[in-house]
């Protein structure tokens, strides 16, 4: 892209988020950083999409924030509803395309692939198997990110994909679906679909409007699909922790995952010397204890692998555990699982078009 194009949408894009505060000072400077990546392709497309993904995903995300105020909780014990996202929130979404915009710079570098950047050739030449990989990627957590925003809008219960009866799970549960929230994710990965059809510079004599709307189809239901794979990680790599006392969901901040048993406490010490285990059966108490085992869990001094505390103190019973487990393993947070979705959604679609072009990506280095 050319710089005088790139540098104010690459400033534009960081100073939005900065204003409305939806990034943290750390977020800022990852989005910043992917940004400049993006806008360093000689083609506009790849900013473009960034650029359709974050606005989209903004949009909806204030939409549903309103009303999933009331339908969720927060780790801390609020109402659900999120603040300014982390620098990993922004790279698990959008570092797989980052890495292959790399590689496919790298590609257009080279003496003998001069011709390359010039145009989409639809699988004529190797390094436009990297060009699928980007534009999966962004349908993928367009489809995923418009899907969970918007389905819990949905008036029925969803449904658990990964349960063998499909039981009704409470709104906010990983791997709960919906018809809402997969019409969601049709219309979030239809936007970057046709944004990429639009802009890509599709090389004339071999694609044709038939091309471009078939291109727009497939790119659209290969997006829905990453939504349902999302859904799919989701339900079984990642717990789903409920509030026993209101039925709702309790999201962690930031992605991260949620201690299913926050009430074993470390005996705290008194004014007059003596120390004390305090009591964890209030919602009050509860929410405190939670905003110190998050902390604790950054210095890396209490949680060591799952959401059970492992510190000393009063031990837990489990009559008097306020949270359960509706579903899920808890191994992988939501960064984890939207990341294993992007990566696998992004390579599989470029080893889908191999197949289909009959081309070897390893060509594009020769």
């Amino acid at each position: 892209m050319k710089p005088i194009i790139g540098i104010p949408l690459v400033v534009g894009l960081v100073y939005r988020a900065w204003s409305r505060r939806s990034l943290t000072p750390v977020g800022l400077v990852a989005a910043a950083a992917t940004a400049t990546i993006h806008a360093l392709h000689p083609w506009s497309t790849p900013l473009a999409l960034l650029a359709v993904f974050y606005f989209g995903g903004a949009k909806v995300t204030k939409v549903k924030h309103e009303v999933k105020a009331h339908l969720t909780l927060s780790a801390t014990g609020t109402e659900g509803g999120e603040g300014p996202r982390n620098h990993i929130q922004v790279l698990a979404n959008s570092v797989v395309s980052t890495v292959l915009i790399l590689a496919h710079l790298a590609v257009l570098g080279r003496p003998t692939a001069t011709e390359a950047g010039s145009c989409f050739s639809l699988g004529e030449r190797a390094a436009d198997i990297l060009v699928v990989g980007i534009v999966a990627n962004y349908a993928a957590v367009a489809a995923d990110t418009f899907s969970s925003e918007l389905g819990i809008l949905s008036t029925s219960k969803p449904r658990l994909v990964t349960s063998l009866t499909f039981r009704e799970v409470p709104p906010g549960t990983n791997g709960g679906v919906t018809a809402t929230g997969l019409a969601a994710g049709l219309l979030g990965s239809f936007t970057v679909a046709l944004t990429s059809g639009l802009l890509l510079p599709f090389c004339p004599g071999s694609s044709g409007l038939s091309d471009r709307v078939l291109w727009t189809v497939a790119v659209t239901l290969w997006g829905v699909l990453g939504s349902v794979l999302d859904s799919v990680l989701g339900g079984l790599l990642q717990a789903s922790v409920v509030d026993k006392r209101s039925g709702k969901v309790v999201e962690g901040s930031g992605g991260r995952k949620v201690l299913i048993h926050p009430a074993s406490t470390k005996p705290t010490p008194t004014s007059n010397g003596t120390t004390h285990s305090a009591d964890t059966t209030g919602s009050t108490q509860i929410r405190n204890t939670e905003a110190v085992a998050n902390a604790a869990t950054m210095r890396g001094s209490r949680v060591t692998g799952t959401s059970v505390g492992s510190q000393l103190g009063r031990a837990h019973k489990e009559s008097n555990e306020s949270r359960r487990l509706e579903s899920g393993h808890d191994w992988l947070d939501n960064n984890e699982v939207n990341l294993l979705m992007a990566a696998t959604m992004s390579l599989g679609a470029m080893g889908v078009a191999q197949w289909v072009w009959g081309v070897d990506v390893r060509e594009a280095w020769v």
